[in-house]
């Protein structure tokens, strides 16, 4: 019964564990990366379709991700656009992200909330005196790697077809219509087009992939490690 529980509990710590190396991965894509907006803004021509400077549309993003964390209390935010001064974003657009934020701090919120139970779950093992080189890597490898399997398989069907389930990302989260933008209009859909976000997801598959199988191995080291001294 007590080996169970410690299998129970490294399993819950490992579930906790996949969900703050997820939302982590999405935090160091866009907040950690040096220059990653300014290598997709030229990647997809985003100051000519704007017309606006590099140093003034990077102001912007600036502006607009210290928004999304909650730093900065509003999005209105002025700059230059063809030789005018004015607001970038319109009531249209704030709306909206007023939204991200909720979503992004939301996230955010959810991981230190894991990050608490990750805490306990370790508490709970010293308790049952779990073995750090045997147990508890075993059960860290197993829910990790089901989460992993289970996040894999859905990045597989998104990949068949992206914009299909980037519309249905917005269905399911937005409960209004204000994300669906006109380009002509709202310069938001112009600085993050779907290729950026298309990138952007990738990337942020790409480090997660990374950290769990940098994950993954230290398990299975610390069990060969456990098996090389039992001999």
């Amino acid at each position: 019964m007590n080996r169970l529980l410690q299998y129970i509990t490294g399993i819950i710590f490992s579930i906790c564990l996949m969900v703050v190396l997820l939302f982590t991965s999405v935090e160091a894509a866009v907040y950690w990366t040096p220059g990653y907006f300014e290598k997709e803004y030229s990647k997809y021509n985003v100051t000519e379709a704007v017309s606006m400077t590099m140093e003034d549309l990077l102001d912007v993003t600036d502006q607009m991700m210290a928004y999304l964390k909650g730093i900065r209390p509003d999005l209105h935010v002025e700059t230059t656009m063809g030789g005018i001064h004015r607001e970038f974003f319109n009531a249209r657009e704030i709306a909206h992200m007023e939204d991200v934020q909720g979503l992004f701090l939301g996230a955010m919120s959810i991981r230190r909330g894991c990050l608490m139970i990750m805490a306990l779950c370790l508490v709970i093992l010293m308790l049952l005196k779990t073995s750090w080189n045997n147990t508890f890597p075993r059960s860290v490898l197993t829910g990790s790697g089901l989460f992993f399997i289970g996040s894999a398989v859905v990045a597989g069907i998104i990949s068949t077809d992206f914009t299909r389930y980037f519309i249905l990302f917005h269905h399911i989260f937005f409960r209004n219509d204000f994300w669906m933008l006109n380009p002509e209009t709202d310069m938001l859909i112009n600085i993050v087009p779907e290729g950026f976000f298309r990138d952007t997801v990738f990337y942020i598959g790409f480090l997660y992939f990374f950290s769990v199988v940098i994950l993954l191995a230290i398990c299975v080291l610390l069990m060969r490690k456990k098996g090389k001294n039992s001999k």
